[in-house]
């Protein structure tokens, strides 16, 4: 449903006319997105102070990997981490020199201003009121903006709290991409959005001021996959029927991410994408996986190893399968805005 300027709801299911037309020759591409956040215990209940920022100079180490690879990454930041001078240490001269990207991931949380009640709900930045999600948006935008010395222009809800006012704040707010639909992921159950019935494909938000969606890429899997639109989402409730058919190699969902997905998996994965036609393939992770401990998906030193392996056989499948690195700003001039 549109708003009273045009932007309609991110969450809104597009129309086959919504579906954004890339240049002729641009696809297919991959985007390689950081969740560069401050470290949590993700088992324990939110906090606005309790946090860490000790793996940041990691980043520099994850930055140098995929310069190596001829990869520029986007960092998606949040407001601890944009107020750590360390992360323009590491970061800063790649953004600059073009080497890098930089966006916006909003929790809420954590970013000023402290104006609402911590808890599960409120940790999706589009259920709060939109004077306080536009507020906290701005003060981070300029946070951003004034640590890189650059406007982002691309904006990730932490969680994926998208909500009804998100589109018309990003639209002010000059963001040309959001990446906050996680596709056949669904975040009911604690009152965030449901996206299982959202496609990966990009789309346009509202195409008159430029702003499309661009989501993380997953995937189905297996014998069945052409049905898992359907399929998927009706056995929600059996999960254990899920992993069955997963093991049998004949259904299952995989995102693409180094956290919880094998190589294995991921290679699958990209195929599956790349025989749907998908002219960009999204990947992300969060930025504590970069040093051990922070994450479930990384406790030592050598799932470390194992991740940055994980990349380097990605990677390489990608060149193999002709599918090259894109940047923010291909991606906008090939959608013609």
């Amino acid at each position: 449903m549109a708003g009273n300027n045009g932007c309609r709801d991110i969450r809104d299911i597009p129309g086959p006319e919504d579906f954004v037309q890339f240049a002729p020759g641009f696809g297919p591409r991959f985007l390689v997105t950081v969740d560069t956040e401050e470290e949590f215990d993700w088992e324990k209940p939110f906090d606005r102070f309790g946090h860490g920022l000790s793996h940041v100079p990691g980043l520099g180490r994850f930055q140098q990997f995929c310069e190596n690879a001829g990869i520029c990454p986007t960092y998606l930041v949040d407001y601890p981490v944009a107020c750590d001078p360390r992360v323009v240490d590491v970061v800063g001269r790649a953004v600059s020199e073009g080497r890098a990207d930089v966006g916006i991931q909003l929790h809420p949380w954590v970013s000023p201003p402290h104006d609402e009640d911590i808890n599960a709900v409120n940790s999706y930045a589009g259920n709060l009121p939109a004077d306080l999600e536009r507020a906290k948006f701005e003060g981070l935008s300029r946070t951003i903006e004034t640590a890189f010395g650059t406007k982002p222009r691309i904006y990730r809800a932490g969680r994926y709290g998208v909500g009804p006012s998100t589109a018309q704040i990003l639209a002010d707010g000059d963001i040309a991409i959001d990446t906050s639909i996680r596709a056949r992921f669904d975040y009911s159950d604690q009152g965030g959005p449901n996206f299982r019935t959202h496609p990966v494909r990009p789309w346009w938000i509202d195409r008159a001021r430029g702003l499309m969606e661009l989501p993380l890429t997953t995937v189905f899997c297996g014998a069945l996959r052409a049905h898992g639109d359907w399929l998927y989402p009706a056995m929600w409730r059996i999960p254990r029927l899920r992993g069955v058919l997963a093991r049998m190699g004949l259904l299952e969902r995989v995102p693409l991410t180094p956290e919880g997905v094998n190589r294995i998996e991921a290679l699958r994965a990209i195929d599956s994408a790349l025989a749907d036609g998908l002219p960009i393939l999204v990947f992300s992770f969060h930025s504590p996986s970069l040093s051990p401990g922070h994450t479930p998906y990384v406790r030592d030193a050598q799932a470390l190893d194992r991740l940055y392996e994980w990349w380097s056989t990605v990677f390489t499948y990608l060149r193999q399968q002709g599918v090259v690195p894109t940047t923010i700003e291909e991606i906008v001039t090939a959608a013609g805005r």
